[in-house]
């Protein structure tokens, strides 16, 4: 994945954290907590399986 892709995936993970502060319902508050846990764990495995290709490429050019 492409840095431009994890800032994009940021910005959208921000954007839901806003509607979560502004939104009054309790339940839409609930969903939009999960769905930013489920982005956030998202960018966490695409962020270790990118850097874990980046390394594991370094350690092939040795």
């Amino acid at each position: 994945m492409t840095e431009r892709k994890f800032r994009e995936q940021e910005v959208q993970i921000a954007r839901y954290r806003l509607l979560e502060r502004e939104v009054t319902d309790p339940l839409a508050a609930s969903l939009l907590h999960i769905i930013i846990l489920e982005l956030e764990a998202d960018l966490q495995k695409d962020w270790e399986t990118s850097t874990g290709a980046s390394i594991t490429r370094a350690c092939e050019r040795l």
